[in-house]
C-alpha cells in the first residue's frame, strides 16, 4: 500500500475534528513551499523594481 493509502485509511478511522487536524498538517508542506516560490519570487522583482520604486518623482505615493 502506498503512502498516501496508509494516511488515507489511518484518516478515515478518525472522529472528524481529528480528522481536520491531520488534513491541517498534510497541506502544510505544500503551502510552505508555495508560500516559499513567491516570497522567491518578489524578491526577484524587488531589485528590478527598487528604481521605479525609489523614484523621487513618485514620492507622492510613499504615504499612501
Amino acid at each position: 500500500m502506498t503512502v498516501a493509502g496508509q494516511v488515507f485509511e489511518q484518516a478515515r478511522l478518525l472522529p472528524e475534528p481529528m480528522a481536520r487536524e491531520v488534513l491541517d498538517f498534510v497541506l502544510f508542506p505544500r503551502a510552505r513551499q508555495e508560500n516559499s516560490q513567491w516570497r522567491d519570487l518578489m524578491l526577484a522583482q524587488s531589485g528590478v523594481l527598487a528604481a521605479v520604486w525609489d523614484d523621487a518623482s513618485e514620492q507622492a505615493w510613499d504615504h499612501v
